[in-house]
């Protein structure tokens, strides 16, 4: 069966308001004629969608005066902050980080609270249903003005529904997020990996420069955990993200033990618990440390910063293991440029030298060079800002399709 005229129409009127909320997005409070010249819609055809929006309560206007007052003052179009609500959840090895954001993207609350670390998949489900709850209380908000709560972890996740299907936080036990919270919440769910977040935060960063789009790019997270992600350029434009399951790729066949429960994993050699173990020459086939605090970690990296042999030796095995893995990555992929990010940056210093040699054994980095490597260090950042790219971009399709036509239709 065919779309009929009516509705190939409402479709082209919804992906052009897609387009003028992305816009905004990408370039803040913007006129009319910037709006056409970032969408290329005609100038007609914003001042309907403009029009349209505003009548919904999505947009809002306002005038900017023109230097020295005189002539026409300038209209500008912004999302309305009270549209609706975002509630960013962020999940690392000992605390819930919740963050709550108006429509536009503004941060309005945001706080931390320590996860209990027993209990398993029940104590932490609890815990986050009393954090947004929290979150909502503290600024006096009803649960039906969020209109998402986006989830980050790290470790595996389903790659169509909210589901956590692995974590260094709960191992094998799986929460489906959208059973969890639907039966309370109205809102979108959404759960992403930590590490991809950050890969299209970067991607995001490099499409509001104005530079030229990279076909792909790589963000490389260090921590208690290793993770990946990736963005790579679509035909169609823009990036599509992944996370492969790069700390648990296998770096050394019967190797050590890894919180994984597998043997040889780059994460069981790159860890913060694998250079704990490395520094200390604990027997491979010890079980793990669930956490380790970063000044234990400090207190080797000052070490091996004075010359102690086995504290040297723990980070340029952990360096080996990363830059083997990485140039696996190049291998497989193409080559890109790497971003390093993760409270293990501080020790990068003490890592370079490992993952160079790591990299430099690849055929593919052998003929290509090395690959661009930038550190930054603010991985809180880059998470919160690929929550706010991915999950507001979603929430302007469902509001556009909820209420600017809904509103329209009654009108």
């Amino acid at each position: 069966m065919f779309p009929t005229k009516s509705s190939s129409t409402e479709i082209i009127r919804r992906q052009n308001s897609a387009l003028v909320l992305s816009a905004l997005r990408r370039g803040g409070r913007l006129a009319h004629t910037e709006l056409s010249a970032a969408t290329g819609l005609s100038s007609a055809t914003v001042s309907a969608i403009t029009a349209e929006l505003e009548r919904a309560e999505i947009l809002v206007k306002s005038e900017q005066q023109p230097v020295g007052g005189r002539g026409r003052p300038r209209v500008l179009f912004e999302p309305r902050r009270d549209c609706g609500y975002l509630i960013v959840v962020s999940i690392s090895s000992d605390t819930f980080e919740y963050s709550l954001v108006d429509y536009s993207g503004r941060l309005i609350d945001r706080f931390a609270e320590p996860r209990i670390p027993s209990g398993g998949a029940a104590a932490f489900s609890a815990a986050l249903e009393a954090g947004l709850e929290r979150t909502v209380s503290r600024a006096a908000l009803d649960r039906d003005e969020v209109l998402a709560i986006s989830i980050s972890s790290k470790g595996l996740v389903d790659a169509e529904r909210p589901i956590l299907i692995w974590s260094p936080v709960l191992g094998s036990e799986q929460i489906d997020f959208q059973s969890l919270l639907s039966r309370d919440w109205k809102a979108r769910i959404l759960l992403a990996n930590e590490t991809q977040l950050v890969a299209g935060a970067l991607a995001g960063r490099v499409g509001r420069s104005g530079q030229t789009a990279r076909r792909s790019l790589a963000a490389l997270s260090l921590g208690h955990s290793i993770g990946l992600g990736l963005a790579s350029q679509s035909p169609a434009g823009g990036y599509v993200l992944a996370s492969p399951n790069f700390g648990h790729m296998l770096h050394l066949a019967n190797g050590a033990l890894c919180r994984c429960g597998g043997r040889g994993c780059i994460e069981a050699y790159a860890g913060f618990y694998a250079i704990l173990r490395t520094a200390f020459e604990v027997p491979i086939d010890t079980l793990p440390a669930k956490f380790v605090p970063l000044s234990e970690v400090d207190k080797i990296a000052a070490l091996a910063n004075r010359g102690d042999r086995g504290s040297v030796h723990a980070f340029r095995q952990a360096g080996l293991a990363l830059g083997n893995g990485l140039s696996r990555l190049l291998s497989l992929y193409e080559h890109m440029p790497i971003t390093i990010t993760g409270p293990g940056t501080r020790y990068y210093d003490l890592l370079q030298q490992g993952i160079e040699e790591g990299l430099s054994q690849s055929h593919a980095v052998r003929l290509a060079g090395m690959p661009e490597i930038t550190v930054l260090p603010d991985e809180g950042s880059l998470v919160f800002e690929g929550h706010l790219d991915q999950a507001l971009a979603l929430v302007d399709q469902d509001i556009v399709q909820l209420r600017a036509h809904s509103n329209n239709n009654v009108a």
